[in-house]
């Protein structure tokens, strides 16, 4: 795609991502208040200093997620760790990339993660079967390895960030678009999450993840066809705009 049409998308989406995935941990800043904060560094009124933290935090663990993306080096518990670190940009707590150091149960719920005493077990299993051969499609592999991390919770805070930045890397990798799970969403990705857990059932959250790529991959193919300098054979382009308009009916 031309330059201009990737540095668009890049930055449409460094916002959509940034917001709805912050804003599904609590965050107050509005859609167009998280592009002011990341893009300009300029602070809201009657926003924590937290908040703008949190939204450029996670714009530099995206970044971050891209560079590695581009990368063919396998995944490691270093990377992972140095993506909380970002994430967890200005917390008071000090233990930004370090593993928990005691037990905690899912909010809400009787689920209850693993003891902090098997963290690095689970954490060093988990970063071996991401780079283990496996024949699930790309989707469903990036939708696993996201309720694996968060169901392992290594980290005190921040979990539900780095699974979503986690599972934006694998489908990244596999040459698929960036998903988005919306706020919106919010009650039916936590269920879905807990559903998942309680009975292997991943139905729920492959669809929620199908239908982010899905969005983002049409949002892609539209403003890539609306460019005077794409490239792209008559016929194909006749079919993807085709594509588009059924898609959006539907």
């Amino acid at each position: 795609m031309p330059r201009d049409v990737v540095e668009e998308l890049r930055h449409r989406y460094e916002v959509k991502l940034t917001y709805n995935s912050t804003a599904i941990e609590g965050n107050t800043l509005t859609l167009s208040e998280t592009q002011i904060v990341i893009e300009t560094g300029m602070t809201i009124a009657g926003k924590s200093v937290a908040e703008h933290l949190e939204a450029i935090g996670h714009k530099e663990a995206l970044d971050f997620v891209v560079e590695l993306a581009d990368s063919s080096t396998p995944i490691s518990e270093r990377e992972i760790r140095e993506i909380h670190s970002l994430v967890m940009k200005g917390d008071s707590h000090g233990d930004t990339g370090a593993y928990r150091s005691l037990d905690v149960r899912a909010a809400g719920t009787d689920f209850v993660y693993p003891s902090h005493l098997h963290i690095r077990e689970l954490m060093e299993s988990f970063v071996g079967w991401l780079i283990d051969p496996n024949d699930l499609h790309p989707i469903e592999f990036a939708s696993e390895a996201h309720l694996r991390f968060v169901s392992i919770h290594p980290f005190r805070d921040g979990n539900g960030r780095v699974g979503r930045l986690l599972l934006n890397l694998l489908l990244l990798r596999s040459s698929y678009p960036i998903a988005v799970i919306p706020v919106l969403r919010r009650s039916e990705y936590v269920d879905a999450l807990v559903r998942a857990r309680a009975s292997d059932d991943r139905v729920s959250l492959d669809g929620l993840i199908i239908d982010a790529v899905e969005e983002s991959l049409l949002d892609v193919l539209d403003t890539a066809v609306s460019s005077e300098k794409t490239s792209v054979r008559s016929d194909l382009l006749l079919s993807i705009r085709d594509w588009i308009a059924t898609t959006k009916e539907t």
